[in-house]
């Protein structure tokens, strides 16, 4: 049975068209991505020129480090930002956590009592002037808890840059270096060239399951995630997504920059210029009712998705002199996990996804298409229809032909995977030392995470892309609620969100440019 004929028509040979240039784009935006990371992450890269510069030209970094519970290695995690290979006198961390009865805050006094020379300080959210005492209200600041957990920690930054790291995340020791290289413009030999607004790293994920070694466990004895003992699957589909199809578009994207493409993992930007975009009177694509929302990041406290809201107000605010955003390639925040479900997964990715179809929403809806298996449906059905390709090529229009294409372009789209997700794991660019944990040293230095074998890996590949549309659909076609900081809210078309039963002092987030004001004084409720 032929698929097409003579007299097909013009709105199926429209179709085919339209389906081999998106599928044909779709690779080319691959092709740039692995491009990108071959060549940025196969060896280390030179050491950063800042901390060499002139004591007084050396910017000072104020690294904030929002915390949350006990993350697998979360000690390691955040002691990597004591030892950056960074002036003491220009670096000031501060972590942040919600209460000093959170269990991550033995950890946090740890890490602080084990770096004594170290300009470092906790900051409880409880203990904020701002939002609690005789001159504080719950409600000076929206529900984000994110906002919240570091809004006095940026108020109180010392310095002009803002490096905000996830407590999760691990960073090299020439990161905070690289960094201010990319954003301030500095080349080696005392060169300048153009610097950036806003510069960020590229998150990967390393799942500690089923990888048995002495250190695995040590981290995992702190973590709360980690009573199973036996390997969830979870943890390493999202290894798989975010050491493939994210990693691929994640580095093709912030190559060509034509839009914001950022994670709130480890992102750096300058106080000055939040300050400058989040005020009215400065920066015309704000509405004046926006002048109530204060400055900086507490601008975005009333935002979910606040990650990206800031990157893209950074990215749309014009600033002569400046590039929008720089991804430093090479330098790679690393994730440790453990513990997660098949079923955590879906919801994490369910999340994501209706939190952000809002915020980007035809990058959301055309998200299927960069799929391997709707890309390459695509493919396999232009190849085999398009008229053009049949006359011309001599590919047989017929069903039998149209799925050996599209299990060919699947195998070959699982090859590259396998070969790309090895390279990135393989850490090259990491400058390794005796002080870099395990998870970070990479699957080809000694003392490394293992590899795993393609058959351990191959069930791992199949749930992510199998999972993918369906996540995807549940996400934005079946629902409007998240689940976020052990509450649920209400994402609506505007991008404001209600809590789901949520008391009526309980502070609501409000979509960008609306009229109502927030009010500025008593306790917080969340």
């Amino acid at each position: 049975m032929t698929i097409g004929h003579a007299a097909m028509s013009t709105v199926v040979q429209s179709a085919a068209a339209i389906s081999l240039v998106w599928s044909t784009f779709v690779y080319i935006v691959q092709i740039i991505g692995i491009y990108q990371i071959f060549r940025h992450h196969s060896n280390p890269h030179p050491k950063p020129v800042s901390p060499t510069l002139q004591h007084d030209e050396i910017p000072h970094i104020t690294v904030i480090r929002p915390v949350k519970g006990v993350d697998v290695g979360l000690y390691e995690c955040l002691a990597s930002s004591f030892r950056l290979a960074y002036p003491r006198s220009k670096l000031t961390i501060y972590l942040c956590v919600a209460s000093s009865a959170d269990p991550a805050y033995g950890v946090l006094r740890q890490v602080i009592d084990d770096f004594p020379g170290v300009d470092a300080r906790i900051m409880v959210e409880e203990d904020d002037p701002l939002l609690h005492g005789a001159q504080g209200h719950v409600r000076n600041l929206g529900p984000n808890p994110k906002i919240r957990n570091i809004s006095r920690a940026y108020r109180e930054a010392k310095g002009d840059v803002i490096w905000v790291v996830d407590c999760n995340i691990w960073t090299a020791k020439h990161a905070a270096g690289r960094l201010v290289d990319k954003m301030y413009g500095y080349l080696p030999g005392g060169g300048r060239t153009k610097p950036y607004k806003f510069v960020h790293q590229l998150p990967l994920v390393v799942d500690l399951e089923a990888r048995d070694t002495d250190e695995r466990e040590s981290l995992l004895t702190t973590s709360s995630q980690s009573q199973a003992k036996t390997s969830e699957l979870g943890g390493r589909v999202e290894e798989m997504f975010m050491s493939t199809t994210h990693a691929k578009f994640y580095s093709a994207i912030n190559t060509v920059c034509i839009a914001p493409c950022i994670v709130g993992k480890s992102n750096m930007f300058r106080k000055s210029h939040l300050e400058q975009f989040t005020d009215p009177a400065q920066n015309p694509i704000l509405s004046a009712s926006d002048a109530a929302r204060g400055r900086g990041v507490d601008f975005f406290s009333s935002y979910i998705c606040e990650d990206h809201l800031i990157g893209d107000l950074i990215f749309r605010s014009a600033l002569p002199g400046f590039l929008n955003h720089g991804l430093v390639f090479g330098e790679t925040a690393i994730q440790p996990m453990s513990g997660m479900s098949l079923s955590a997964y879906v919801a994490r990715r369910v999340r994501w996804l209706r939190v952000r179809k809002w915020t980007v929403l035809l990058a959301t809806l055309v998200e299927p298409g960069v799929e391997s298996i709707v890309c390459c449906l695509h493919f396999a059905f232009g190849l085999t229809t398009f008229q053009w390709v049949h006359d011309n090529l001599g590919v047989p229009q017929t069903w039998s032909t149209m799925a050996t294409i599209w299990l060919m372009m699947m195998t070959a789209w699982m090859t590259v995977d396998r070969i790309f997700s090895g390279k990135l794991h393989k850490l090259q660019s990491i400058d390794a030392d005796e002080e870099t944990p395990f998870f970070a040293r990479g699957t080809a230095r000694q003392g490394g995470v293992q590899w795993r074998s393609f058959r351990e890996w191959l069930p791992a590949w199949l749930a992510r892309e199998l999972l993918a549309v369906p996540i995807w659909a549940t996400a934005v076609l079946l629902g409007t609620t998240v689940d976020w900081r052990g509450k649920r809210f209400r994402v609506s078309m505007d991008m404001s969100v209600a809590q789901v039963g949520g008391s009526t002092n309980t502070p609501v987030m409000t979509p960008l440019g609306s009229n109502t004001p927030r009010s500025r004084s008593k306790d917080r409720l969340d």
